[in-house]
């Protein structure tokens, strides 16, 4: 397949602190990536500088071409301000600012669109309620309609499924095996490992840098989750910039 991500000696952190070091790899276009490690590993570190919302201390970060309205990030709920005052109709009409811009109206067209979007993720009749009405199950419920009017061809989940109840992860985990069967480039940052090895053929496992990138059985051994598990509690939260580089991996 086509490689539609590259990732040359990357590293990424905040304040000229690294949490991502010398990550190398390609992720293929159709692509459905976990990125599995430890708190503290850098996941959603890594997906900030996939979505564009960080860049990289070094190296690069390479879309093969794709710009910021070709992706589509889905952050943690948790960094989602709750006391805004937005309905969900609102809120989810927000992903149509690709094809309209943050000014444009919302007509019958549009409209219709967002009410389909809120009824694949079995929100029908919430559309009047604000945001700071819902459950978390509901709240991802809405950040998924949102991804689906997106229509992007690279998808970025910042721990999608994370406190949310059986129900909902089934649902929203149906909704990634539709975007993969699509072609979309789906990348998504995980804790889940049962969930992982369930539905998703290719794991990142990240502790600060690459541990392992592949096939997701070969990528999740214990010997590697020991290793990555290392890797997190011996990490010097003081160090600069390492200067020796990590593995690679493909995907």
């Amino acid at each position: 397949m086509a490689v539609e991500i590259k990732f040359r000696n990357v590293t990424l952190g905040y304040d000229r602190h690294p949490a991502v070091h010398h990550l190398n790899g390609e992720v293929a276009s159709g692509a459905l990536l976990a990125v599995i490690g430890p708190n503290g590993a850098g996941k959603s570190t890594l997906l900030r500088g996939l979505a564009g919302i960080l860049k990289p201390l070094s190296g690069s970060i390479d879309l093969g071409g794709l710009n910021v309205r070709d992706i589509a990030y889905l952050p943690q709920s948790v960094d989602i301000d709750r006391s805004f005052p937005i309905s969900v109709f609102d809120f989810v009409g927000s992903g149509l600012w690709r094809s309209t811009g943050p000014f444009g109206g919302i007509g019958k067209a549009a409209r219709e669109k967002i009410l389909a979007a809120l009824a694949a993720v079995g929100l029908n009749g919430f559309e009047n309620r604000s945001i700071g009405t819902l459950s978390g199950g509901q709240m991802q419920r809405m950040l998924f309609a949102r991804v689906l009017l997106q229509d992007a061809r690279l998808i970025v989940l910042d721990e999608p499924f994370n406190a949310i109840d059986a129900k909902t992860s089934a649902d929203l985990i149906a909704l990634v095996g539709r975007w993969h069967g699509e072609g979309r480039t789906v990348l998504a940052a995980l804790h889940d490992l049962e969930m992982v090895r369930s539905h998703f053929p290719e794991t990142l496992l990240l502790a600060r840098g690459p541990v392992a990138w592949g096939p997701t059985a070969e990528a999740l051994t214990p010997e590697n989750l020991l290793v990555a598990m290392k890797m997190c509690e011996a990490f010097d939260d003081s160090a600069a910039a390492c200067a020796a580089d990590m593995p690679s991996r493909a995907a």
